[in-house]
């Protein structure tokens, strides 16, 4: 429980749900499965996803260091979440429960940034594009389960 008490700690967790996410995806290029859906004009090549994340992973990570006290169960509960996604749409191959994950995510990170715009102005604003980053990934999941 040392780990969930230390604020510092949630750079580690974030690294670990960055890492574990890509394992799942890691192959998406050279997967048969992923490369055979019909995906959005708007989807954008993998290498996007490379720089994206880890950009979003930090600002998340900075947010979540400084309201660390008030927020750290709902910071780590999402967390989960992100890291399932990749598993579930990449490795299971479920994209229609992705979807629902990531639904549920978005949701989850709304009540979160609630949270934020009470507690730390630039927690908040830093945090802004993880919500539209995810807003948009759910767009591309939902127009892989509504075309395959």
């Amino acid at each position: 429980m040392f780990l969930l008490n230390n604020k510092y700690s949630v750079f580690l967790f974030v690294l670990a749900a960055l890492i574990l996410g890509s394992f799942a995806s890691a192959s998406a290029s050279n997967d048969v499965w992923y490369q055979s859906l019909l995906k959005s004009n708007l989807n954008p090549p993998g290498y996007v996803f490379g720089i994206v994340w880890p950009i979003l992973f930090f600002l998340m990570s900075v947010s979540a260091f400084r309201t660390y006290s008030a927020t750290k169960l709902s910071f780590f509960v999402q967390l989960v979440f992100n890291a399932s996604w990749s598993w579930i749409f990449f490795f299971f191959q479920m994209p229609f429960l992705a979807l629902l994950n990531i639904w549920l995510l978005i949701y989850l990170n709304i009540l979160l940034l609630n949270s934020l715009y009470k507690l730390d102005m630039l927690a908040w604003i830093i945090y802004i594009p993880y919500i539209i980053w995810l807003l948009f990934a759910s767009y591309l999941n939902l127009f892989i389960v509504l075309n395959n």
